[in-house]
């Protein structure tokens, strides 16, 4: 199994019972599982098998499935609930009353939810309607599936990217190691004229060029940042090989990509390489907004 995104989109098709029903799920990128169903009234029962089928087949994601309804030809769609009516009507009455406003037309009264519902709701016996809701479960299955496989497609085209984005930081990073053999001609001159600057404020001391000279060697050695941004480089191919569900772990590579590269520019002594600096930089951010994409 390759690298898998957590954007797609899928949908499946169902009939039973007299209704045909759909089902659309879509996906985009999220810290974890969150997923939100949208049901008709009357379907709240299949929500929490629902949610156990997302379960098994996502880790991270924010998945919004929502089942829609039509009629059969032939088949009587809605079904007026009394209770329902009565109840609407009894508060149109009562608000109309209290407020002289006009009362409720009846277009809006049918409007409310509840009022006018799915005629095979309330018609079907448990035995029926347990096996329709099993339909409709299966066929949410199928759109998970196809969500799955949606996820994957993205997933190797995040891959693709990814690695690109890892050779241009690989490359930038051999960039990295040949401008930095200038640091000891650069800070060399730094040093002679602090030299020639504390010689003319008369505080020039033995120990104090020594600790000059100590402070400017340490900081022009990158060498440790760069073996870390090589390193990281590698481990990125290898979690993006893995097959396994890694987006946090490369989201928290790229974090430790950007440290490396903060530091390579503060420690920068040459516009030559704070310029191969700045692009990894560059190179890290698009790196880091790929990789979020991913499971």
């Amino acid at each position: 199994m390759g690298l898998v995104s957590m954007t797609g989109f899928a949908d499946a098709q169902g009939a039973a019972a007299g209704v045909r029903w759909r089902w659309e799920a879509k996906s985009v990128n999220g810290r974890s599982l969150d997923v939100r169903l949208r049901l008709p009234m009357g379907f709240e029962s299949i929500e929490p098998p629902a949610r156990i089928l997302a379960a098994d087949r996502f880790r991270r994601g924010n998945i919004q499935a929502t089942l829609t309804f039509e009629p059969v030809d032939g088949a009587r769609a809605l079904k007026l609930d009394p209770v329902a009516l009565a109840a609407a009507v009894k508060i149109a009455k009562e608000i109309a009353a209290e407020s002289g406003l006009a009362p409720a037309r009846i277009d809006g009264i049918l409007a409310l939810k509840g009022v006018l519902v799915q005629d095979e709701v309330l018609a079907l016996e448990t035995p029926a309607r347990a096996a329709r809701d099993a339909a409709i479960l299966e066929s949410f299955a199928h759109a998970l599936d196809s969500l799955v496989r949606a996820r994957g497609i993205e997933g190797a085209k995040l891959a693709t990217i990814l690695k690109r984005l890892i050779d241009e930081i690989e490359q930038l990073t051999a960039r990295a190691r040949d401008a930095s053999a200038a640091q000891p001609a650069a800070l060399r001159e730094r040093l002679l004229l602090q030299i020639r600057e504390l010689i003319a404020s008369r505080e020039l001391s033995e120990e104090r060029v020594a600790q000059e000279a100590a402070l400017l060697a340490a900081k022009a050695d990158v060498r440790e940042e760069l073996d870390r941004l090589s390193s990281h480089a590698q481990e990125a191919r290898t979690l993006i090989s893995s097959g396994e569900a890694v987006g946090r772990k490369l989201d928290f590579l790229a974090q430790e990509f950007n440290r490396e590269a903060n530091t390579l520019c503060s420690k920068s002594a040459d516009i030559s390489l704070t310029r191969i600096g700045l692009a990894l930089k560059a190179a890290i951010d698009q790196f880091r907004e790929q990789a979020q994409n991913v499971e």
